[in-house]
């Protein structure tokens, strides 16, 4: 994927706007349904009508031709599709953004990592993770509840990668196959900001080889932006807790979050 063009993010918007077409069902949009019917979903033209657009010039948008839909028509599209709000942001993502590595060394200046130093001093995990998924700084409550993320290879200290090929990761965590997917979706709402980037290209390339579910998942293109979210880790010694994940954006440094875990209202404030 490296070296490739702005061209992505248009192909990437025909690959979704056609996998999510396929996905409506025509009686549920009052379309008649015959026998000889071979379509699934809706087809190119019944978007279109339904959309309010010409069918070629949708059918030129499917197949990433270099043209700049609106955003009535996307809004348009998206209604027509039944996507989440999370999935029209997408849509307009790609159509809007120009691609291109955003966010620079990692952690050149200390400022996440000092970030965490100074905030992660009480009983809860607390790391900093860029739009890759590294984690690029961590406390010592994060190795405790979920690994020593020193220990891990450089190309390794990436939260996508201990999820999805880390047997430890299964173990700690009860609800894993939606966290897996929960951070893989968020990897893909970053997608088009990354297209064309070669460090984005390994990623992807090298999470498909090694992860059958997340060569799944990113084939069907599951989308969506950080939100508050519950994740129950289970640690040895520490026993089984459920905190609520809030992600804070690095002003300073951007591409940068804090994952912070807040103890859900029926937890108590202390260590099992």
């Amino acid at each position: 994927m490296g070296g490739e063009t702005g061209h992505d993010n248009r192909r990437e918007l025909a690959r979704f706007l056609r996998d999510r077409r396929s996905r409506v069902a025509p009686e549920d949009m009052g379309l008649p349904v015959g026998p000889h019917r071979r379509t699934k979903g809706l087809r190119r033209e019944e978007v279109a009508v339904l959309a309010g657009l010409s069918p070629t010039w949708y059918t030129y948008l499917e197949q990433g031709r270099d043209i700049n839909p609106s955003s009535q028509v996307l809004d348009s599209l998206a209604r027509v599709l039944g996507l989440s709000e999370d999935e029209r942001r997408y849509v307009h993502r790609l159509a809007r953004s120009r691609p291109g590595a955003v966010d620079g060394p990692v952690v050149g200046d200390d400022l996440v990592a000092r970030l965490v130093e100074t905030a992660g001093q009480g009983p809860w995990p607390l790391y900093a993770g860029n739009r890759y998924g590294d984690v690029v700084a961590w406390n010592r409550a994060a190795e405790e509840w979920y690994t020593d993320f020193g220990r891990l290879p450089d190309a390794r200290r990436n939260m996508l990668w201990w999820l999805l090929t880390d047997p430890e990761a299964r173990r700690r965590l009860p609800g894993w196959a939606g966290d897996a997917l929960d951070v893989v979706a968020r990897l893909r709402t970053a997608y088009p900001l990354l297209a064309g980037d070669a460090r984005m290209g390994a990623l992807v390339a090298g999470l498909r080889e090694a992860s059958p579910e997340f060569r799944r998942w990113w084939d069907e293109r599951h989308v969506h932006g950080p939100r508050l979210r519950p994740r129950t880790i289970t640690a040895p010694g520490l026993g089984t807790r459920t905190f609520r994940l809030a992600l804070v954006d690095v002003v300073d440094s951007p591409g940068h979050s804090l994952v912070f875990h807040l103890p859900t209202a029926e937890e108590p404030e202390s260590r099992d």
